[in-house]
């Protein structure tokens, strides 16, 4: 097949922008000619994948989401016609939508909720956000797209909750791993690396959070959480980045000094599953949360909130992980070290593992391409 896969950014940066990445490589390998259509680049494309730009007006970031909507199909249309066309972002028009991160409308209801009555009037009076709930209406409405694939029931039941989709319509396809990359065979090298690095001792309990956007991923639950004594002797590790960061680490230093560790982005990141004992992702909202396959594949115990989408994936024991109230500090509290102590048993190591491995790249993207041939140029003329 001809595959677009569209989407305003190209780069390596954001967990959309390396699906984007890592699907033009994967549906490459399966044999298929990949195009890729973006009106901004940090990286080059991968190997055997041909880059086209989609020039947008750049005044302000409503005409930016405006113009690439409008202008990258007709591109598409013009320079490469291809026999199905990805969206990975906000179009007009799209063969299959593939939806990361569940719906805007459901977004800022919960920015709502949150906010108060005046981020509700803001966000009602602002002209991005009514341009993007547009867009976002055109593409869930009849004629926006043919398939949507949704990367965790959560996202699929979300949509279904804003809009008028049909639930066939929509496909559950969990995002995958590296599960060469993330394997508890590096802890033997990289967990006294790691540690001897950061301060941490060998035998000290340590947590670990990866994520960037702390606050929506719950980093200030497991702050709070360090304030009781029963942590006294756990250790927290972010690896991640935040707009707030030295507020963040100021706050962290009058709870807990030196056991709140701040190790900034790091390239590296799966030598830092492979020295935890435990990954926490106690998010207000994620909808899927590679980190926790990426952890499950190392083979950490994991702790999520029930709104990451990931949550659904974990089953026996390990469902142990999954927790319905995360602003209990003292419910958290009590499953941290439920968990810690799971952790010791190579049972719990060897069935997380096993889960990872579940969800390889190679098995993700060989369901997507017998999604994509269903809704190819070529399936919908022999439908007729």
């Amino acid at each position: 097949m001809k595959i677009a896969l569209v989407h305003k950014r190209l780069d390596l940066k954001g967990g959309t922008e390396r699906d984007l990445f890592q699907t033009a490589e994967g549906l490459r390998d399966l044999g298929h000619e990949l195009h890729l259509f973006c009106s901004e680049c940090g990286v080059e494309p991968p190997a055997g994948v041909a880059l086209h730009r989609v020039p947008i007006l750049p005044l302000g970031r409503t005409l930016r989401l405006w113009s690439f909507a409008w202008l990258a199909p007709q591109i598409i249309k013009k320079t490469a016609p291809c026999d199905v066309v990805v969206s990975f972002g906000r179009l007009l028009r799209q063969d299959v939508l593939r939806s990361g991160g569940g719906t805007h409308r459901g977004f800022l209801e919960r920015l709502g909720e949150e906010g108060g009555w005046r981020r509700r009037v803001w966000q009602r009076l602002s002209v991005y956000h009514r341009s993007l709930l547009a867009v976002e209406r055109r593409q869930f409405g009849a004629n926006g797209c043919r398939t949507i694939i949704a990367v965790s029931a959560e996202v699929k039941r979300d949509i279904v909750a804003h809009y008028a989709v049909a639930p066939e319509k929509i496909h559950i396809l969990y995002n995958g791993v590296d599960s060469h990359r993330f394997n508890p065979a590096r802890s033997g090298e990289a967990r006294p690396l790691v540690r001897n690095q950061w301060k941490i001792p060998m035998d000290a309990p340590l947590v670990l959070f990866v994520g960037s956007g702390f606050r929506r991923k719950g980093l200030d639950r497991l702050i709070s959480a360090w304030k009781s004594p029963a942590l006294a002797r756990v250790f927290l590790l972010v690896v991640g980045t935040d707009s707030k960061l030295d507020r963040y680490r100021t706050w962290a230093e009058s709870i807990a000094p030196e056991r709140i560790i701040f190790a900034g982005r790091q390239e590296n990141v799966e030598n830092f599953y492979a020295a935890a004992d435990l990954m926490a992702l106690p998010a207000l909202q994620e909808a899927f949360g590679n980190v926790v396959l990426e952890a499950l594949a190392s083979g950490l115990p994991v702790l999520v909130s029930r709104t990451v989408g990931a949550a659904d994936l974990l089953r026996g024991p390990l469902a142990l992980g999954v927790i319905e109230q995360p602003d209990d500090s003292k419910e958290l509290e009590t499953r941290l070290l439920s968990l810690l102590e799971k952790a010791k048993d190579p049972s719990w190591s060897a069935s997380a593992r096993r889960l990872g491995a579940e969800h390889s790249w190679k098995n993700h993207f060989t369901e997507l391409e017998a999604i994509l041939a269903a809704n190819s140029r070529g399936a919908r003329g022999s439908a007729r």
